[in-house]
């Protein structure tokens, strides 16, 4: 199942500089990379809020020997699990790809908004087996909060992505651009990692 909470850091190293070897995956851990952003994404799964003194003492030390590679500061957000549309068999997605996708919502229209991508969004991901897990996730604490689908898939990214290039989808994000998005640019964006193991192999 997926997990209750995700801590979400994001790393933008220089061109050429290696990744220290502390990022390494286990049970709660898992980071991928991002050549297009050249950045690390990691997900840091946790299930009470107990136990995130622990996390980010964990984070202080990775940053510390990222630091040296880095171009900016990392980025963190803490998010909530809100549902699970395609359920997950572990805490955080397994798959070689995952991909996050935002978006800001209009406060007073969220349950609005909820129920509208229950019978949209949720409706062609449950339709489409490309999608392996797919998790929906609330910003606890962010700069950028909203909405976070978290999905994990092993196909090709082509194949992937052709789900959301589709005409039907393309409708859903007009509909969602018009009636409930809002935050501007921020607001709504999608990024596709691979996991840094498999890079690694």
């Amino acid at each position: 199942m997926a997990s209750k909470y995700l801590l979400i850091s994001r790393y933008t190293f220089k061109t050429g500089a290696a990744i220290p070897p502390r990022f390494i995956d286990d049970a709660t851990t898992r980071n991928f990379w991002s050549d297009e952003q050249n950045e690390l994404m990691q997900l840091r799964a946790f299930e009470g809020l107990s136990e995130l003194p622990d996390t980010l003492t964990k984070c202080g030390s990775e940053l510390s020997q990222a630091t040296p590679g880095l171009i900016g500061d990392v980025r963190r957000e803490l998010v909530e699990l809100v549902e699970q549309v395609k359920r997950a068999e572990d805490a955080l997605p397994q798959t070689p790809y995952v991909q996050l996708r935002h978006v800001e919502v209009v406060p007073e229209r969220m349950a609005e908004y909820r129920k509208w991508r229950e019978e949209t969004i949720f409706d062609v991901v449950r339709s489409h087996d490309e999608i392996e897990s797919f998790s929906a996730y609330h910003s606890l604490i962010s700069g950028v909060p909203g909405v976070m689908f978290v999905s994990g898939f092993s196909c090709p990214s082509e194949a992937y992505a052709a789900v959301f290039n589709s005409e039907r989808y393309k409708t859903i994000v007009q509909q969602a651009g018009d009636g409930y998005i809002t935050g501007g640019t921020d607001g709504l964006y999608t990024r596709i990692y691979n996991g840094l193991a498999s890079l690694a192999a």
